[in-house]
């Protein structure tokens, strides 16, 4: 009897030891959420393209350009003179305002006041990050910017929602070269 004890006490402890199997998943995704999420983002892309591309259709007195940085822009004001554009670390100081497609002012000039940037040392949104490159001193711009490249998915917690194109009049005000290069 002791015998049987000790051999049915030596399989249990064996048994108990053995290492845990991987469950198998019960349902295997098969990618679609992300495709279905690209499909829509080339769509909401498409739209405010065309959106976009239909207020410049209606809009003949101002010389549109196409940045290679995925906007629309005219100049108010172009220097011609002067050839400085902000580079990496170059101090900017500019104000802008902040408008839907349709001219509804978001933010005034006035709200959001002058900004001082360290050209790609510091936080703001591509689009006007990429704009400001383009900007020589006392210049004035208007920028389209798509959803994409303005604040996008997010919005900017605030007045402006997802996925919203707006349009900014940029001026740079002066622009202080980095003599670190």
């Amino acid at each position: 009897m002791k015998h049987l004890l000790l051999i049915l006490i030596i399989t249990i402890s064996l048994a108990s030891c053995k290492s845990p199997e991987a469950r198998l998943p019960e349902s295997v995704q098969s990618g679609s959420f992300i495709k279905q999420s690209a499909e829509r983002n080339k769509i909401l892309i498409e739209n405010e393209r065309l959106k976009i591309e239909t207020i410049i259709d209606k809009d003949s007195i101002k010389d549109y350009i196409v940045s290679e940085n995925g906007f629309w822009y005219y100049y108010n004001t172009r220097v011609e003179k002067d050839t400085i554009t902000p580079q990496f670390g170059d101090r900017v100081n500019f104000s802008y305002n902040v408008s839907d497609l349709n001219g509804a002012t978001i933010y005034s000039k006035d709200e959001i006041g002058t900004k001082d940037y360290l050209m790609d040392q510091e936080i703001l949104f591509t689009g006007l990050r990429e704009g400001l490159k383009l900007m020589k001193p006392s210049e004035i711009i208007t920028f389209i910017f798509p959803s994409q490249v303005a604040y996008g998915y997010y919005g900017d917690d605030n007045k402006i929602g997802t996925n919203i194109p707006i349009v900014c009049e940029v001026t740079l005000n002066t622009l202080i070269q980095n003599k670190n290069d």
